[in-house]
């Protein structure tokens, strides 16, 4: 850190660490926000009278505005760093849940949550503040980013079953106006006093260089040409490695807000109680902190590509057997195992385009490609709520998504996992 006089000196803690620490709770409130929609279903549809494919479709549309709002945020991150990037976010999205409080149409529904909300999402989510932990920590990279991001785990295990409770007892509207205002106040508390961009407005190189002090005349020099140029967004779409990448994202974000949403409205088809159901979420989420840790040090030591490829291949399994067997065990078993997949690539996103493009323009590109996963997020939620209206089931949904997650760890497998240089 610096002192008064603007020369570097040492402290006692890197700084890095309160960087990861407000990355997670920050995570903790915005993630498990967002998957409170899945509680929020079917009261949602019993009060307006609507059904799972008018639902889904606000979802569609929310994650489509998600989806657009990362690459904005991507880009005014690479460019002004996160502080009001999160600010102007929190306000979206705290404003929109807020607001869900007050609706009485299904044009406000879509404007507050699909539209507002959704505003919001895109700086206050896993991939700006993937991208601002990787700044910070050189050693163990994907572990420090893999903690930061586990606020999102946590966030969804605890919150899940309280936005249930809440719901439960004093309903939908309340619940959301509660969850809008405790994040507006906690999260720009956080922004103002903890977030800094980058190590070197401190004076620090990132954990693992130097011990994370930089000598004040290092910090006069300019940077030597490197002999591999990081690519930006352009160039990295020129390599074969980017389109195989958003397939396989794609294919993920579908399955992952597909199960996350529909699965309270699912299992309570079965006779599963609520509360046991928003239980089933929460173990979910809670599972998906073992498998983002574990990812995450295991891509410092054999990369980001096996670990993916091994994720898709568990869910193509997981899939399958969903169609098989439909009872509460066998429903814990397939929220718990597919939690543990749920945030693999969140991680290893951001660390994969380091390894494969450089991480001068990490913001953008990141974004873009987690704009592409959102979007499939979105598709296949819509897809599976007009199934079921049509249907009566799930199940076409499920096998369309066993099918996907093959393709993806075809895609996974066939991507090189080196640096990049700019085509020629």
């Amino acid at each position: 850190m610096m002192n008064s006089k603007g020369t570097p000196h040492t402290s006692r803690i890197f700084y890095g660490w309160y960087i990861l620490a407000a990355s997670f709770v920050i995570l903790f409130l915005t993630s498990g926000a967002r998957f409170t929609i899945g509680v929020a279903f079917k009261p949602v549809m019993a009060e307006f009278g609507w059904d799972r494919g008018f639902i889904s479709l606000a979802f569609f549309l929310n994650m489509t505005i998600y989806a657009l709002s990362i690459i904005i945020a991507g880009r005014a991150y690479d460019r002004y760093g996160p502080k009001w990037v999160i600010i102007i976010s929190n306000i979206f999205l705290s404003s929109g849940f807020m607001s869900l409080a007050y609706i009485d149409s299904s044009f406000e529904f879509f404007i507050f949550y699909g539209i507002l909300a959704a505003l919001g999402m895109g700086g206050t989510t896993v991939p700006l503040f993937a991208a601002l932990t990787s700044k910070w920590f050189e050693k163990s990279r994907g572990l420090a980013v893999s903690l930061g991001l586990a606020g999102s785990c946590i966030g969804q295990f605890v919150l899940v079953p309280l936005f249930t409770i809440l719901v439960m007892r004093h309903g939908w509207r309340v619940s959301y106006f509660c969850l809008g205002i405790t994040m507006l106040v906690i999260i720009m508390a956080l922004v103002f006093w903890v977030i800094k961009g980058d190590p070197i407005d401190l004076g620090l190189h990132p954990w693992g260089h130097q011990n994370g002090v930089v000598l004040q005349e290092e910090m006069a020099q300019k940077p030597v040409a490197l002999e591999l140029r990081d690519l930006g967004l352009t160039d990295a779409m020129k390599t074969y490695s980017f389109w195989l990448f958003l397939t396989f994202m794609f294919i993920c974000g579908s399955g992952d807000f597909m199960v996350t949403t529909h699965l309270i409205p699912m299992v309570t088809d079965y006779d599963i109680l609520p509360a046991t159901a928003g239980n089933m979420l929460a173990w979910l989420g809670l599972m998906s902190l073992a498998g983002i840790l574990i990812a995450g040090s295991v891509s410092d030591k054999i990369g980001a590509k096996i670990p993916i490829a091994l994720t898709f291949l568990i869910r193509f399994v997981l899939f399958l057997l969903f169609l098989k067997y439909q009872s509460v065990i066998s429903f814990y078993v397939f929220a718990c195992t597919f939690g543990f997949t749920l945030l693999v690539t969140a991680p290893l996103t951001v660390i994969l385009v380091g390894r494969l493009y450089g991480f001068s323009h990490i913001g953008l590109i990141s974004g873009f490609i987690t704009t592409v996963h959102h979007i499939g997020g979105g598709c296949l939620t819509y897809i599976a709520g007009e199934i079921f209206d049509r249907t009566g089931s799930y199940n076409m949904a499920f096998i369309l998504s066993a099918i996907m997650a093959f393709i993806a760890v075809l895609c996974t497998v066939f991507i090189k996992e080196k640096r990049h240089q700019v085509p020629s």
